[in-house]
């Protein structure tokens, strides 16, 4: 039994890779019960995703259950509609045509369930020239117009460090089916949710892609400096590196103040933000010529007193020994399926009263076919019969 805010939702997992697990996630990680569908041994191996005791499979399908069956077969159809028919959410992240060959698409299972949501995400959207293609993380980076934004100037393209176009259409799907859920209170219908890895890519853009929307500027690379807020950037010291933001008018004072040089607010070159941005480049070395004399944690601290925001530069590391970090718990432990006790990344929200929880690590593949199949009804010889089958 799960518990938590979404507990009372029955939820069937058909993704895979990552896009659409990590909006399942989110759904699970808030106590959905969440049945994760998978090929049977007898089918094939699901090589998406990666191996299945990795930390990416491990991190990404904790708080489920498993339920192995064959939806190529009939008898795998009629157990997943049975399925769907008490459903309230179905999320699918094939290509757009997958689920029409399958005959498992919104209009499909809505026929026999009104209320059923059902989320989807694709590399490029359900309709478009390029709806059919293949769509991967880097190709939505480079296509949404990051990858031109990203890295030094005159660099040339650069991927971010992060899966962030998957992750962000995994967020997205999460939110519209939770709005879609919501609206279904009043309406009493579900609905079809739908987004892509394009279009979550496009939007994560935001004030690059407004630029170009609103004033016609086409954004380029800046490197650590910020595209258009200055100064904003990385900073050399005694023993590394800090980031310092202080590109607002009084945030900018403090900074010169804190550094030790007050002249630099009142020089003509620096005086307002545009002709900080004009003069971005002398600007920075002036600043950096400061901070070089003193330690990464010197200028932390003195930033700090000042009002200005600073941070350091960690590798991951350090950033879970940081005890900012430790406080905000972001590493809880879950026990995986063979008894190890494994840290897998927290939530970023936190509930006074409802708070998410790791109920379990990633199931083992089909650990809960007879549990999910006599739920739904089945005898025990009914599910030897598809054991026998094939079927799961």
């Amino acid at each position: 039994m799960t518990t938590g805010p979404l507990s009372d939702l029955f939820v069937l997992d058909l993704t895979r890779a990552r896009a659409g697990p990590t909006a399942v996630r989110q759904l699970a990680d808030w106590g959905a019960d969440v049945v994760k569908i998978e090929l049977p041994l007898s089918v094939g191996m699901d090589s998406l995703g990666g191996e299945r005791s990795g930390f990416d499979f491990q991190n990404l399908h904790r708080n489920k259950r498993s339920l192995t069956l064959n939806l190529k077969s009939d008898e795998g159809r009629a157990v997943f509609f049975r399925l769907a028919e008490k459903a309230d959410v179905v999320v699918e992240n094939f290509r757009p045509d997958v689920k029409h060959r399958l005959g498992i698409d919104y209009e499909a299972l809505s026929a026999i369930n009104p209320r059923l949501v059902y989320g989807s995400i694709s590399g490029f959207g359900q309709e478009g020239p390029y709806s059919g293609r293949p769509g991967l993380d880097q190709i939505a980076q480079g296509m949404g117009g990051l990858m031109s934004v990203t890295g030094l100037p005159g660099q040339g393209p650069v991927r971010v460090g992060i899966p962030i176009a998957d992750l962000s259409a995994g967020f997205n799907l999460a939110m519209g089916i939770m709005i879609a859920l919501y609206e279904r209170e009043r309406s009493g219908k579900g609905q079809w949710v739908r987004t892509s890895l394009l279009e979550a890519q496009i939007a994560m853009m935001d004030l690059q892609a407004a630029r170009y929307l609103m004033k016609g500027e086409v954004p380029q690379q800046a490197g650590n400096n910020h595209p258009v807020h200055i100064p904003t950037g990385v900073f050399r010291t005694e023993d590394g590196a800090i980031i310092i933001q202080a590109s607002a008018q009084n945030l900018y004072r403090r900074m010169c103040d804190a550094i030790g040089a007050p002249e630099l607010y009142d020089h003509p070159d620096f005086a307002d933000p545009t002709d900080r941005l004009t003069n971005r480049d002398a600007l920075n070395a002036e600043i950096e010529a400061r901070t070089q004399t003193r330690t990464t944690q010197h200028w932390i601290d003195m930033l700090a007193e000042a009002g200005v925001p600073a941070g350091p530069i960690y590798a991951v590391d350090q950033t879970f020994a940081d005890p900012q970090v430790k406080s905000l718990a972001m590493d809880p432990e879950v026990t995986a399926a063979d008894g190890q006790t494994l840290r897998v990344v927290g939530q970023a929200v936190k509930m006074s009263r409802t708070p998410s929880r790791m109920r379990s690590g990633t199931p083992a593949l089909g650990a809960h076919t007879d549990e999910v199949l006599r739920q739904a009804g089945y005898s025990d010889d009914e599910i030897k019969a598809l054991r026998a089958s094939g079927t799961v």
